[in-house]
Parts: C-alpha cells; structure tokens; sequence
C-alpha cells in the first residue's frame, strides 16, 4: 500500500468567538459553508493531507472555542501546536483589537518557534468592514506574521493561507525534513540492492515524520 503521508503537524485556530474559525475549517476540509452553526464547546478538530513541494502532509487542524470559559481548556492545544492562526473578523473591531491578547497567549503558551498567520475574515461583508485591510497588514508586520483577508463563504484566500502555514511549518522544520528525505532515498537505495541481489522482499515501512 502507497504510504498516505510523509509528515504529521498539528495547526490551531485562535480569535474571538463568532469570527468564523470553524467556518474556516470546514471550507477547508470539507469544502462546505454552513451560514449558521452553534458556537464551538472546548475544541474540535478535523485533518486533511496536502501535498507541498512534493511533501504528503497530513494537518491536525484544531478549531477552539473563543469564549473566556473555556481557555483553561484551549491552552492546553497551543503547547503541541507547530502553526497558528490568529483569526478577527474585519466586521468587528472588538475582534481585531482583541488580536493582542491572542498573541500575548501564544507567547506565554506556545513552542518557541511557532509559525504564525493572521487572518482577517468574513472579507465578504464589505459593507459591515470596521477594519480596514491595511490595519490587518499594519498589525501582522508588526508582530512578523503573513496577513490575509479570507473569507469562508466564498472561498477566498482559503486554501492559500492554509498552504501558506504548512509551508512556513515545513521551512521552519527543515533539518527534520532534509532528515525524512534523506531516510527515503537510504530505503530506496537499499530496496534497490536487495533486487539486484536478488534477496526476497519485506514489507515495505513507509518513513514518517510526527512533529506534534
């Protein structure tokens, strides 16, 4: 059996309750939009496997819950997390303003070297904006952060900030990654000998990679 994927990451999605973090995830994943949901309990999660620069990547993706009584829970998730989106609604200026106290969160809780993307969402309610693309772009330079308006209900920016993410994830890991390359090509090399010798053939173990 081919193997399904070369590495494991965990993602996590952080912000305000009601800014659409689930939203986000089921375009995602499922590509489906649900115009109305009931509000995250505690965390959820779903997983995915995309392929970048010819690298299998299978994402944890976990969806937290925004109200305050339920952070206890939610910081549990930041410790194992290799990437984070830091999610307001461009509808809400409560959220954006908010972004602050996320950010000092994934400094306190989080992995040194965490990857980080801020996301502006529900760019399709132009009409309600609060805040402007600019100010996303203004913030997210000031903490080092990628920066983009998104928005679930017409699949913007969707599938591009999540590839985005896993990127800066595989880049920031790459010593780790140049370790699984190097693995599989010692394995092919091997198999290769084996036939040439004319040795019987094992089951085949694919080479995996778990960054959680």
């Amino acid at each position: 059996m081919a193997k399904q994927y070369d590495v494991l990451f965990r993602l996590l999605l952080i912000g305000d309750s009601g800014v659409g973090k689930t939203c986000l995830l089921c375009r995602f994943t499922d590509n489906e939009f649900h115009s109305s949901h009931i509000s995250t309990i505690g965390v959820d999660f779903k997983m995915k496997t995309i392929e970048v620069d010819g690298i299998k990547v299978r994402i944890q993706i976990w969806d937290t819950a925004g109200q305050e009584r339920y952070q206890t829970i939610t910081k549990q998730y930041y410790r194992r997390a290799q990437g984070i989106f830091l999610v307001y609604d461009i509808s809400s200026e409560r959220s954006y303003q908010h972004i602050m106290k996320w950010v000092s969160d994934v400094d306190e809780y989080a992995p040194e070297g965490v990857q980080k993307i801020l996301i502006g969402n529900k760019a399709d309610e132009e009409q309600k904006r609060q805040v402007g693309r600019e100010q996303g772009q203004q913030l997210a330079k000031e903490y080092g952060m990628d920066f983009y308006e998104t928005s679930a209900c017409t699949n913007l920016n969707i599938k591009e900030s999540f590839t985005r993410l896993t990127e800066l994830v595989l880049q920031a890991h790459r010593k780790e990654l140049e370790g699984l390359r190097t693995r599989a090509s010692n394995e092919l090399a091997l198999a290769e000998l084996e036939e040439e010798e004319g040795k019987p053939e094992g089951p085949a173990n694919s080479s995996k990679t778990c960054w959680c």
